[in-house]
C-alpha cells in the first residue's frame, strides 16, 4: 500500500491502467481500493464507500472476515499448492464431502473442484455429455454462464460478451426464460399456463431430438440477465421434461448459491434437486474456487484422467470454502439474506411510488433487481439513466452495479454481513440519486 495516498496516486494508477491493461476489461467505477472490511471499502485516498455489489456476488460473508483470514494464514503456513493430481490433501476431500451433504438431493453425490464459474460450467457439460453420450445443450435467453468458449456459447447476451468472438460451440439451443415482466411470448402469468416452460419441447420438434440433448443449463434466478425470478412451477416443469427425456438438469448456482437468496441454494425455493449443481463466486469468500456437485453415477462417468486441472481445488481456496460454509451456517446468514431482502425491498417499493422511472422490482432473498424504464406503459428501457444512477451513486459513496438484457436493472448483491444502518445509508444515497434523474 502507498505510504501517502493522494489524488496524484489515483491519477497515476489510472494512467498505468490505460497503458498496460487492455481496454476490453471493463470497470464499472474508477474506484481504486486500498482496503475493505465487512460491507465497506476504502479507496487509496482514504474515502469510504458502502458496497452493494459484493464483488458481483462473491462476498456473501463480507470483505476480509477475521475467521477466514486466520484460516488462510494457517493454511499458507502449511502448504499452498501441490496439484491434487500429484499429491492429494485433506481440504479438497473435506470440501467435497461437505458439498455432498449440503447440496440438495437424497442420493449419493460427488464433487469436482475447479477455479471459476465458467470452468465449472464447462466441466459440468463435459460430464453430462460423457454420461449421456449426447452432444446437445439447451440454454436460456438472458442466461450468463461465463466467458470461456463453451460458457460463452451458453451465455444469452450478445453485447458486450459475445460480440466479435465467434464462431461458437455448435449444438447449443436457446429457449425463452420466464421473464414475466417482458414475456418473450407476449403472454401474461398465470393465464399463460407457463407456456415458456413447455418451449423446451419445441427444441425437440424444431432443432434436435431429445435423444441428442445431453444437458439443460439454467440459472434458478437470472443474475446478469436482470435478477429475473421465475414463477412457481416453471423450473419444476422444465426439470420434469428433462427427467422424462433423460436430459441432465444442471443448475448454475454460481451467483444464486451460498445463501444469497435466503437458502443455501436457490433451487431449494422450488423444491428442486438438480442432477448437477454448479457453485462458484461466494464459495471461497473471494478466492478463486468453483465446484461441480452431482449425482454419483453422472460424476463417475468420465474415465480416469478425463477431469481436473493444475490449480483446481487449490488448498487455500478449499480451506476458505470450509470456513465460508461454517460462517453461513453458524451465523444464520441465509436468514439474514431474507431480512436484508425484506428491508431493502420495503424501501424500494416506497421509491417506486415516488419515482416513475422504476418499472419493476424483483427479488429472492438478498438478490434484488430494480428495473428502470422511461415509460411504465411501454416499458422502454432507461439504459442511459441507469448508467447515470451507477455513476452518481459512486460519486456519493455507494458502489452498486447493473444488469439485464438492456443494462437497465440496478442489481444489489451486498454482503450478507451488512448492517441495517449500512443498508439504510446506501438506500438513502440511491434515493437522492433517483430523485435527481430526469427522463
Amino acid at each position: 500500500m502507498m505510504n501517502s495516498p493522494s489524488l496524484d496516486d489515483t491519477e497515476k494508477l489510472a494512467r498505468d491502467r490505460r497503458e498496460f491493461i487492455p481496454r476490453g476489461i471493463f470497470n464499472m467505477t474508477p474506484l481504486i481500493i486500498s482496503e475493505a472490511k465487512g460491507a465497506r471499502v476504502k479507496d487509496i485516498t482514504g474515502r469510504q464507500y458502502i458496497d452493494f455489489a459484493g464483488g458481483v456476488g462473491v462476498l456473501n460473508v463480507g470483505h476480509c472476515p477475521d475467521a477466514l483470514v486466520e484460516a488462510l494464514r494457517d493454511q499458507a503456513g502449511k502448504y499452498i499448492h501441490t496439484c491434487f493430481h500429484l499429491m492429494m490433501y485433506e481440504p479438497y476431500i473435506a470440501l467435497a464431502e461437505k458439498l455432498s451433504h449440503i447440496v440438495p438431493g437424497d442420493f449419493p453425490k460427488k464433487t469436482l473442484l475447479a477455479n471459476t464459474g465458467a470452468e465449472a460450467i464447462e466441466n459440468g457439460v463435459k460430464v453430462a455429455r460423457y454420461f449421456t453420450k449426447r452432444p446437445g445443450v439447451i440454454a436460456f435467453e438472458g442466461g450468463y454462464h461465463g466467458r470461456t468458449l463453451l460458457a460463452l456459447s451458453l451465455t444469452g447476451k450478445v453485447k458486450p460478451y459475445k460480440l466479435g468472438f465467434g464462431p461458437f460451440v455448435p449444438g447449443v439451443y436457446r429457449i425463452p426464460y420466464a421473464y414475466c415482466y417482458r414475456c418473450p411470448l407476449g403472454m401474461e402469468y398465470p393465464s399463460c399456463d407457463l407456456r415458456c416452460a413447455d418451449y423446451v419441447k419445441e427444441v425437440f420438434r424444431v432443432h434436435a431430438p431429445s435423444q441428442e440433448i445431453a444437458a439443460l443449463v439454467v440459472e434458478p434466478v437470472l443474475g446478469e440477465g436482470g435478477i429475473v425470478v421465475p414463477p412457481t412451477g416453471y423450473l419444476e416443469r422444465v426439470k420434469g421434461i428433462c427427467s422424462e427425456e433423460g436430459i441432465v438438469f444442471i443448475a448454475d448456482e454460481v451467483q444464486t448459491g451460498m445463501g444469497r437468496t435466503g437458502k443455501m441454494f436457490a433451487c431449494q425455493h422450488f423444491g428442486l434437486a438438480p442432477d448437477v449443481i454448479i457453485v462458484g463466486k461466494s464459495l471461497a469468500g473471494g478466492l478463486p474456487l468453483s465446484a461441480v456437485t452431482g449425482r454419483g453415477e453422472i460424476m463417475d462417468a468420465p474415465h480416469v484422467g478425463g477431469l481436473g486441472g493444475t490449480f483446481s481445488g487449490n488448498p487455500l481456496a478449499c480451506r476458505a470454502a470450509m470456513e465460508v460454509i461454517a460462517m453461513i451456517q453458524d451465523n444464520a446468514l441465509t436468514s439474514r439474506a431474507v431480512e436484508i431482502g425484506r428491508r431493502t425491498v420495503d424501501r424500494l417499493k416506497g421509491f417506486q411510488e415516488e419515482f416513475p422511472i422504476i418499472g419493476h422490482i424483483r427479488w429472492l432473498g438478498a438478490m434484488i433487481g430494480l428495473e428502470l424504464v422511461r415509460d411504465r406503459r411501454t416499458k422502454e428501457p432507461a439504459t442511459k439513466e441507469t448508467r447515470q444512477v451507477i455513476k452518481s451513486c459512486y460519486e456519493r459513496g455507494l458502489v452498486i452495479t447493473r444488469s439485464g438484457a438492456f443494462s437497465n436493472v440496478i442489481r444489489t448483491l451486498m454482503p450478507l454481513v451488512i448492517t441495517d444502518e449500512e443498508i439504510d445509508e446506501g438506500l438513502s444515497i440511491l434515493e437522492k440519486v433517483l430523485r435527481e434523474i430526469r427522463i
